[in-house]
């Protein structure tokens, strides 16, 4: 049971990573809106004239705002059509596969082993509370397995947003960690793990414990059988509170995991909290819920497509 948990798992989270991928990423693209440059490099005429006759009127001088159109998610997706093509909605697909290979059959399979040993042994009841527990053990290991692709993903996905002469140009997710680990050292595969470990532990408890409570109470109360219906309202409701819940440390993580370390300079962000605060405090609290439309667009369908996928492969593989 062990090992088929994780095997059928795995599959479920791979096909359900593909095909809203794209979802994912305009998600990671709005994330960023409104990220400001934290440093200005000053022109050699400002830079070269300062003598304390000049103070005042440098101190006139204002530097020049820039100006940050937000835009919604239907608008963000027309704007990658049209100035990078159909393909960049694929982008950094292959570390989304390497994601769920590693992330997701992680967190799946040992919630699922969690689940047999901390189940009632006589009534096989498995209470919300164990539910939760379950979750964010199996969410927190999930992730720190699967951390190196989920900076791959979140690079290669924001990648097109940038100027030419400052994009990465991974060729795929091999290429990238290969790049981050000798251009920026090993560590900076775990960039932002305390974040994605956050995240995970939140995703996969509110996630596999809504669908697990909501399908119970579904069953018990005869409102529909053990089918298709059952599956998706559970899903749907599942991917909600997921959604809801995970948002704020899903923001932070993503650009945390995006900036970029100058060497010799201090970088953007110290951390997690650190983001928070200048995130909050150059766009407003709302800021942490930035891409929580299309999060709930890729987050509905994938929960959906995740535990509908999953019980017909527990079907197909039942009798292995």
């Amino acid at each position: 049971m062990g090992l088929k948990s994780f095997m059928e798992g795995g599959i479920a989270s791979i096909v359900a990573g593909c095909s809203t991928h794209p979802l994912d990423l305009i998600k990671v693209r709005m994330q960023l809106q409104g990220e400001q440059p934290l440093h200005f490099n000053l022109q050699p005429a400002l830079a070269f004239h300062h003598s304390s006759s000049s103070s005042p009127a440098l101190s006139a001088i204002q530097l020049p705002q820039l100006q940050v159109v937000k835009t919604g998610p239907i608008s963000v997706g027309m704007k990658i059509l049209q100035t990078e093509g159909v393909s960049a909605l694929f982008s950094g697909v292959s570390a989304t596969v390497l994601r769920q290979t590693l992330y997701s059959t992680t967190r799946m399979g040992l919630y699922e082993v969690f689940k047999q040993k901390w189940s009632e042994p006589n009534s096989g009841n498995f209470p919300l509370s164990r539910k939760i527990a379950a979750g964010l053990l199996a969410g927190g290991i999930g992730a720190a397995v699967g951390n190196p692709a989920d900076v791959a993903m979140v690079r290669m996905q924001a990648d097109g947003r940038l100027p030419v002469s400052e994009r990465r140009n991974y060729k795929g997710v091999v290429d990238a960690i290969t790049k981050m680990s000798r251009e920026e050292g090993i560590a900076s595969l775990w960039r932002g793990s305390s974040l994605t470990v956050n995240r995970a532990m939140i995703v996969t408890a509110s996630q596999l414990a809504s669908y697990d409570q909501i399908k119970e109470a579904i069953l018990d109360h005869g409102t529909m059988s053990d089918g298709i219906g059952t599956h998706v309202t559970a899903s749907f409701a599942a991917g909600f509170v997921a959604a809801v819940a995970s948002n704020p440390v899903d923001v932070i993580k993503t650009r945390v995991m995006n900036m970029k370390v100058q060497p010799g300079m201090a970088p953007p962000y110290c951390g997690a909290l650190d983001c928070a605060l200048k995130t909050i405090r150059s766009e407003g609290p709302m800021a942490l819920y930035k891409g929580f439309i299309p999060t709930i667009s890729r987050q509905g369908p994938f929960t959906v497509v995740l535990f509908v996928t999953l019980e017909q492969v527990r079907k197909i593989l039942k009798d292995f």
